[in-house]
């Protein structure tokens, strides 16, 4: 087949995947996206790309367009991928996938009635550590999985506008992409508590005052449950983005310092035996060569010495950029779908969605509804 064009949308953080798809063969990087022109024309001078655009609707419009990487703030993740699919175009979309179930809804329907591909880009999905724990248990050295948790903590102050007050739950994939991926798992139903409170003059943004929110995740058809924790303001603690999973044989837990090595309990060892801590390896081999340096560097965090935050903080996401992206190409290509798909995006996300109304409901139960779950 041709070289698919790929345009990404919005050149904060987006502007990490332009040599990813660069490099990778069967792609061409064909536009960028961006509502400050200055800022488009640097991005596209130091990458040698032609086509630019200040106007989303302009770049849909574009017929040699054939999907989308949209990086874009979160309140316009859903409609702008309900955009780009009613206009032909495959999307793959930063998390999370929207802010409502309506909007996830509505992109599984157009999903479901064009035949487009849609994955949301969940970095910890394949991070080196998750394909690590994922291999373990694919060998079956886990055992049998009795529990799993996860936790994002991060502080959000200073922040772009759209982020003061939000409930930390609507911005929960991190840790429910994890939880669920692990097994391909999907959550039936969650039970959620907030708890302490946020300056007062956020609490109006959202109508959430909650400084932390902690949800536990009932699993659908198993007898698995899980728990998230998170954080986004007002609670003292280093950045981090951690996965843990408990077995019968083995259990893998997270530092709690960040760049400290992985933990790994073994059943049946004498009590000293038990833990026994793990560098995390590299999976650059599971991806085309053109790409793999990409794991350990890239725009941010590599030698130019540029910066963005989020990269900074995450430790590069854990090598998954280039993951994300051999994925989302592949799905194209081939036609099957990579994970997460449209249905598997809106389980994950609407976790969190539904989470924060349990909380503000004092830890009822609430159902994820039934187009999540098909």
């Amino acid at each position: 087949m041709s070289d698919i064009n790929i345009a990404i949308v919005g050149l904060g953080f987006g502007a990490e995947f332009i040599p990813i798809y660069q490099r990778l063969k069967g792609v061409n990087m064909y536009a960028i996206c961006q509502r400050t022109q200055s800022k488009l024309d640097e991005v596209g001078d130091k990458y040698g790309i032609a086509k630019r655009y200040t106007s989303y609707d302009d770049l849909l419009a574009d017929p040699e367009v054939h999907a989308v990487h949209i990086n874009s703030p979160i309140p316009d993740h859903g409609q702008q991928s309900i955009k780009a699919l009613k206009a032909g175009k495959h999307v793959a979309c930063t998390v999370p996938m929207a802010t409502s179930l309506d909007e996830c809804k509505q992109i599984i329907d157009l999903c479901k009635e064009t035949g487009l591909k849609y994955m949301m880009m969940e970095t910890v999905v394949y991070a080196r550590e998750f394909l690590f724990m994922k291999e373990l248990y694919e060998k079956g050295e886990l055992g049998k999985v009795q529990f799993l948790r996860a936790t994002h903590q991060q502080d959000m102050e200073g922040w772009p506008g759209y982020w003061p007050g939000l409930p930390p739950m609507y911005y929960a994939t991190h840790c429910v992409g994890p939880i669920l991926g692990l097994m391909g798992s999907q959550a039936e139903y969650v039970s959620c508590f907030g708890s302490g409170t946020i300056a007062e003059e956020m609490h109006a943004c959202y109508g959430s005052p909650f400084a932390i929110e902690t949800c536990h995740i009932k699993f659908k058809d198993s007898d698995l449950s899980a728990q998230v924790v998170r954080s986004l303001f007002d609670v003292a603690r280093q950045y981090r983005e951690s996965f843990e999973v408990y077995g019968s044989k083995k259990s893998v837990e997270w530092p709690l310092i960040e760049h400290d090595p992985l933990v790994i309990h073994t059943a049946k060892k004498p009590e000293p035996e038990i833990p026994e801590e793990v560098e995390c390896p590299d999976f650059a081999h599971y991806l085309p060569e053109e790409i793999q340096l990409f794991t350990k560097g890239g725009v941010y965090g590599g030698e130019t010495g540029e910066e963005h935050l989020s990269f900074t903080q995450g430790a590069g996401h854990g090598g998954s950029h280039p993951h994300l992206v051999h994925q989302f190409v592949k799905m194209l290509q081939t036609g099957q779908d990579s994970y997460p798909n449209a249905v598997q995006s809106a389980n994950i996300t609407c976790t969190g969605i539904l989470a924060h109304e349990s909380a503000l409901k004092g830890g009822e139960i609430v159902r994820l509804p039934e187009w999540t779950l098909s």
